[in-house]
Order: C-alpha cells, then structure tokens, then sequence
C-alpha cells in the first residue's frame, strides 16, 4: 500500500513539474520565481542606457539625400535603369517594377515569357531599362560603369532613333 501511494505521489509531483515548466516555456515571464515579490517587476529602465564607446557608425545617411526627389516623366524621354546587384534582391524588385507598380498602361508581361514589353502611355516606346523588360542586353549582371556605355547605344538601335541621356545629379 506504501509503494502504491509513493508511486501515487511520485506521478503527481513529477505531472505538475512537467506543467509548471510547460507553462513557463508557452508563457515566459509570467511566472517569476527570482523575483523577491513573486512577480515579474516591469520598469521603464532602457536595456542600453548608454551608447557603446566602441561603437562607430559606418553608414550614415543625410536628411537631404533620404527625402530628395528625382522627377521622373515617364510620358516624356525619361527612362529608368534598373541596376541589379547580385544577393540583395534585386530579382524580387524588379520583376516588381514590370508587374506590380501601378501605371497609366502597365507594362504587358505575358505567361511563359521571361520579359515584358514596358511601354509609354503615349507611343511604343520603353521607360525601364532592366532584365525583365529588355532582356540581358549589356550582359549579365552589368556593373554602373557598362551599362552607361551600353544603354544610349542599345536604345538607340530598339527606338531607332538618337537619344540624349541624362543622369540625375546628387549624390546616392
């Protein structure tokens, strides 16, 4: 009969072992037991009161440059050029540019096609010049410096006719 009510006892004390570390592992920090009241005392302290002297920030972005505006016609000459940098999604962003961004005539990206044709609401001319929408044509993964020499000259030979680009001033 001992046994019987030690090992009674012994699934009772083990059950609310188990549901007292089950509770605090579904709801942590409800239950204190450091606390000397109990509970878990709340403050308004900051966890990092002060900077870190050894900390030195390396990118620092002015007002000026986060809040300025590049006006952007797409009704005129204006085209954007989609510069994509390997590993920071840039294959997400653009295919955004082709399908997601809400235009006058949206660019007509097709199934089964892997570039969409991204139109002027005006004339049959382009306004992105990126991956989805004109294809590899300065190479793949073209670098700032190939695709100034390339782009005049590719939408030059698409459009069949001069143009003039211009690149905003500032700095990025």
């Amino acid at each position: 009969m001992v046994e019987r009510t030690s090992k009674f006892l012994l699934i009772v004390v083990g059950s609310v072992c188990f549901m007292l570390i089950l509770y605090q592992y579904v709801a942590p920090g409800v239950m204190n037991f450091g606390s000397p009241h109990g509970y878990l005392v709340e403050d308004d302290t900051d966890i990092f009161p002060t900077p870190d002297p050894h900390y030195v920030k390396k990118y620092y972005f002015p007002i000026r440059d986060l809040e300025r505006t590049v006006d952007f016609e797409i009704k005129g000459e204006d085209v954007i050029v989609f510069l994509h940098i390997q590993k920071t999604g840039g294959t997400t962003f653009g295919r955004h540019l082709v399908q997601n961004v809400r235009l006058e005539v949206p660019c007509d990206c097709r199934p089964g096609q892997k570039k969409c044709t991204c139109y002027r609401p005006n004339r049959k001319e382009t306004w992105l010049f990126s991956r989805f929408s004109t294809g590899w044509s300065c190479g793949l993964h073209a670098d700032w410096t190939e695709l100034t020499n390339c782009v005049p000259g590719v939408l030059n030979k698409k459009e069949n006719k001069l143009k003039i680009l211009r690149y905003p001033t500032g700095s990025f």
